[in-house]
């Protein structure tokens, strides 16, 4: 399935890019928690399926573990975790990234440490992600995970 990367955020997919590891996986997080109440379920199971598998790879790891594989997904890393993510049409990435939102949510993934803020150079970013619309953070968030984990077609 082919999607567009709107204009309105090709200036914050620029921005997101330069923050590390740590910060991209904050903002998802804290982009999930702005976006989760307008969800809906994904209409394809075959999608849902395919993130499902990678999520059941990451989800009984220890959480340290668990950080690391997303970390490692982040960072583009020469790993077997990172080879099958960088395999997924863009849909299963998004869909796997809200599996591990709500496997946070439920306890069965690391999540965000309570005490831990943003970067100060990353707050004006969530400015600019909450001040965008639904769909405009749906496909700034598509695109955002699509450029993680290694595209084995490229290697």
């Amino acid at each position: 399935m082919t999607y567009l990367t709107l204009d309105e955020v090709k200036q914050p997919l620029q921005q997101f890019e330069q923050f590390d590891a740590d910060t991209q996986l904050a903002i998802l997080w804290y982009g999930y928690l702005d976006i989760k109440q307008s969800l809906v379920p994904a209409p394809s199971h075959a999608v849902e399926d395919l993130a499902r598998v990678l999520y059941n790879q990451v989800a009984p790891l220890t959480h340290e573990a668990q950080l690391q594989a997303q970390r490692d997904i982040a960072n583009r890393a020469d790993i077997e975790l990172s080879r099958q993510y960088g395999a997924l049409s863009p849909s299963a990435k998004l869909e796997f990234w809200l599996l591990l939102a709500q496997g946070m949510e439920s306890g069965d993934i690391v999540n965000v440490p309570d005490n831990y803020t943003l970067p100060e150079h990353s707050q004006e970013f969530m400015g600019t992600f909450k001040a965008l619309d639904f769909e405009q953070q749906i496909n700034f968030v598509r695109n955002a995970v699509s450029k993680m984990g290694l595209n084995p077609a490229i290697v």
